[in-house]
């Protein structure tokens, strides 16, 4: 009876065990799409054996499991997201430039862009007002050249300033975005150190490593493992953004015209520090390369601006009188390009003739237009500075984009790789969930087999059903 009794007991523990490991199949079966759901494994343990006299009675087997995961991995992932949306974000912001100004892969010169254009013209006018020095059509065509080239630093600066204003409000919108994030990955850490501060939390981690790998989408992060399963994040530049069940806000405040960032924790200004994800690619093109490109455009259209000016005072107007400025301007090159304007669309007020030479002469005017070939803007022509500009611009951009391309392919191979450890395979769970469905017919054989043995001995070996 004793045996009887050990065996229908090892049948319905087997019967446990396989109704567990198959609820694990179907677990994994029906999260196989859910976003950042890691496998789970079955695990069998041989359950404690009892001794009684001389004979040692097992107690069949107990089933666990635990998610297939490789925390290196999955913090190699998160950093590789951080650099990819880094890059990403930066080629996009230094591809709105490249729309300012018309550049593309076609382009071949700098005429071929809007202020190329002007400028050439502008020269071009010049050029005619050599030879037709006194006609007020020529003279008056020189202006509005010089118009078109005003505006057309005019529009390009405010454009310019529209991108970094655009990248502020990115600033303020990823903030927020980061700041519920850090909330949510504080209480996830509240909840596994209150569940399972020594092993895998399961689906609890899961629903962390996704915050984790949504924020590092936005910002860059460090990432320290704490006593109790806990997690410590912080900035590339070490602020901290989470310390185990505690978020720490970032806050915005406008220094400078522009959107920084203020640790809740510290009260220190991060932005320059913060690095990585989309919030540090924005950065990047807002704080070093948007203003490395107005003060080039600020500098073109201050030195060309302020040397017609002073070669125009040293002539005589159509009226015969010393010439005024052509173009109106700041005190310094800072924001020129954004103030420049032509001070007169009067004809009178260009200064063809030379001291002397009385209102028909045209010798101021061979200087005027002998700027087109003169070094005035850090040893360069205006045409040559304006097209170096233009390279450097299309440059930098290129680059952006194939490194942000070249990331992304290796974001593609590290995700692939954790797919290929983490992610439900319905062909590796299908054989699972035969192996397991035939052990539990066996498992029900055996207690049938076994129940059949009980009935037969109450009954004495007669054939009588037993309810």
């Amino acid at each position: 009876m004793g045996t009887v009794n050990a065996l229908m007991d090892l049948a319905k523990q087997s019967l446990m065990a396989d109704q567990a490991a198959l609820n694990v199949v179907s677990n994994n079966v029906a999260n196989q799409n859910t976003s950042g759901y890691t496998r789970q494994v079955v695990s069998w343990q041989t359950r404690d054996s009892v001794t009684i006299g001389s004979y040692t009675v097992g107690q069949g087997a107990s089933v666990g499991s635990s998610s297939q995961r490789d925390r290196v991995l999955e913090q190699r992932l998160q950093q590789q997201i951080q650099v990819q949306a880094h890059s990403s974000s930066l080629a996009s912001a230094l591809q709105q430039v490249e729309n300012i100004f018309s550049i593309t892969s076609n382009t071949t010169s700098a005429t071929s862009t809007p202020l190329g254009a002007a400028l050439d013209s502008f020269f071009g006018a010049l050029s005619a007002l050599t030879a037709k020095h006194a006609d007020s059509t020529t003279r008056q065509a020189v202006l509005v050249a010089a118009k078109n080239v005003a505006d057309a630093f005019n529009s390009a600066s405010n454009q310019l300033a529209g991108i970094a204003a655009s990248l502020d409000q990115h600033v303020t919108s990823t903030v927020d975005r980061i700041n519920s994030l850090t909330t949510i990955i504080a209480d996830l850490n509240r909840k596994i150190s209150g569940t399972s501060p020594d092993a895998d939390a399961g689906v609890l981690e899961d629903q962390r490593q996704q915050a984790i790998s949504e924020l590092s989408n936005y910002v860059g992060l460090n990432q320290i493992m704490n006593e109790g399963n806990g997690l410590t994040l912080t900035t590339t530049s070490g602020a901290v953004l989470v310390s185990g069940g505690s978020s720490y806000a970032i806050s915005t405040t406008l220094t400078g015209g522009a959107i920084h960032l203020v640790s809740s924790l510290s009260g220190q200004d991060v932005t320059n520090g913060l690095t990585g994800g989309s919030l540090g690619g924005v950065l990047e093109a807002r704080d070093q390369f948007i203003p490395s490109f107005q003060t080039s455009l600020d500098s073109l259209a201050y030195d060309l601006a302020t040397k017609l000016n002073q070669i125009n005072s040293q002539g005589l107007d159509g009226s015969g009188n010393p010439g005024q400025m052509i173009f109106t301007l700041p005190s310094s090159s800072r924001g020129a390009a954004g103030q420049i304007h032509v001070a007169s669309m009067d004809p009178n007020v260009i200064a063809a003739a030379g001291i002397g030479e009385g209102p028909t002469g045209n010798s101021n005017s061979l200087l005027l237009a002998g700027v087109a070939n003169t070094a005035i803007v850090s040893g360069q022509t205006a045409v040559s500075f304006f097209t170096s500009f233009l390279a450097s611009i299309g440059n930098a951009a290129a680059d952006a984009a194939a490194d942000s391309s070249s990331q992304g392919r290796v974001l593609t191979d590290l995700t692939s790789q954790r797919n290929a450890l983490s992610a439900v395979s319905l062909d590796e769970e299908a054989a699972n969930l035969t192996a397991y469905q035939r052990s539990y017919q066996a498992a029900s054989k055996i207690f049938s087999i076994a129940n059949d043995l009980m009935a037969s001995a109450i009954n004495l070996g007669t054939n009588s059903p037993v309810s």
